[in-house]
């Protein structure tokens, strides 16, 4: 019997005994405590998208997956959180992913197929899939007008990647893909299993995750990379006029260990496509790491000016956050975010308010069988929102509160070479 199949069997049972609601707090407690009890390894052995994970250092089998240019992977993501608010709806306000509480949720499914653009074969394509809580907040909600979904947005939102690449044989090789990108904003990623932290931070719920475009990318020496890129808009669900926006991105590697990346966009977000009203965003990150410890931070601003408003009010906002991750031996890891979010005018999250927020997460990482790899992780977070229109929902009237605890439980599991 094959491996896929033997882990098909093995998942389903789960499933369906996180989604019976009865015990279910007991269920991922068994989970956690069973993927302790696998043994560990000074070197977790990791296959598929966990390869990304912080601390893995030179996996052994990337050299082989660009050779062989065709790459698979499927991604399942189960989760629960206690808000210890106990809010009537459930829901987590302000937040875009993991939104959904007190219940156990299927926050993410994905399958994808991939052929990396290589100089002996220099096309290359992504193809995937995906469901479950995490993206449904991808459709973007009305109003205001300009922001109202596209036709079959709901549709296209199970998307993961669908686009193609070639690769120049100019100079040191210039990469060009176009179609349904990942975004190049953000330092952590749409998947929770490549993060340091469970929860995404506010300040990568309120970027995009996704643009339709095309995206040149050129290794201008070994240690700078840059990319341009001409995309439809910031939501990529959503199509306020047809002009383009237009992004940048500079990575430095200043040394082996640390990274600075620069993100940049720029274009018309709302129908009035005059340059006074473009969106104009600025991501800066630095990174320091090596196989036990992990320090980056990240520090963003936004302006708009309104077009729809008597006056046209600029809107701002920032956010910022640090990461510190230590690998503490073998198969655990342990990682702390404290993050600040200030959206002054409600444009972002929708609410006049500033949160901030410390999240504290246990993980570890475990491979039983070949091309498997489970994280489990046990996570706390505090959140205080402020301001005119802050607060989380607290109680069955779902009355705004300043502050919310939650732990959170989550099983994320990879296959894939």
């Amino acid at each position: 019997m094959s491996y896929g199949v033997r882990m098909m069997k093995m998942t389903f049972p789960v499933i369906r005994l996180l989604l019976s609601g009865r015990k279910r707090i007991t269920v991922l407690f068994f989970l956690l405590l069973t993927a302790a009890s696998v043994q560990a390894s000074d070197t977790p052995v990791v296959s598929g998208l966990a390869k990304d994970r912080w601390y893995i250092q030179d996996a052994p089998d990337d050299k082989e997956a660009d050779t062989r240019g065709w790459s698979y992977g499927t991604y399942l993501d189960l989760g629960y959180t206690f808000n210890f608010n106990d809010p009537g709806n459930g829901l987590w306000r302000s937040k875009s992913t993991t939104f959904k509480g007190n219940d156990p949720q299927v926050n993410m499914a994905m399958g994808y197929i991939r052929k990396s653009a290589t100089p002996q074969s220099r096309w290359g394509m992504e193809f995937g899939l995906q469901a479950g809580v995490d993206t449904e907040n991808l459709v973007p909600v009305t109003p205001p007008d300009f922001n109202e979904p596209i036709s079959h947005a709901d549709f296209l939102r199970h998307l993961y990647r669908a686009n193609g690449t070639y690769l120049f044989p100019a100079g040191k090789g210039l990469e060009v893909t176009a179609g349904l990108l990942n975004s190049y904003i953000g330092y952590e990623s749409y998947l929770a299993i490549q993060n340091p932290n469970y929860t995404r931070g506010y300040l990568l719920d309120f970027v995009p995750y996704f643009l339709f475009g095309v995206q040149g990318t050129y290794p201008l020496s070994d240690t700078f990379d840059l990319s341009l890129l001409a995309v439809g808009g910031w939501n990529y669900l959503a199509h306020p006029n047809d002009a383009p926006s237009y992004g940048l991105q500079a990575v430095w590697q200043l040394s082996p260990s640390i990274t600075f990346t620069q993100n940049l966009y720029y274009g018309p977000d709302q129908d009035n496509t005059a340059i006074q009203f473009w969106r104009f965003f600025s991501d800066s990150i630095i990174e320091w790491k090596n196989d036990r410890f992990l320090l980056a931070a990240a520090f963003d601003v936004g302006t708009e000016k309104q077009t729809g408003l008597a006056g046209n009010p600029r809107y701002n906002w920032m956010a910022g956050a640090v990461w510190a991750g230590w690998h503490i031996s073998g198969p655990w890891s342990m990682s702390v975010r404290p993050e600040i979010y200030w959206d002054p005018d409600g444009i972002s999250t929708g609410a006049d308010q500033l949160i901030q927020a410390v999240t504290t997460t246990l993980q570890y990482t475990f491979s039983p069988f070949a091309s498997n790899t489970f994280v489990a992780a046990l996570e706390y977070r505090y959140d205080r929102s402020t301001g005119p229109d802050g607060g989380f929902f607290k109680g069955d009237d779902n009355s705004l509160v300043p502050q919310q605890h939650q732990v959170i439980f989550s099983l994320m599991w990879t296959f894939g070479p």
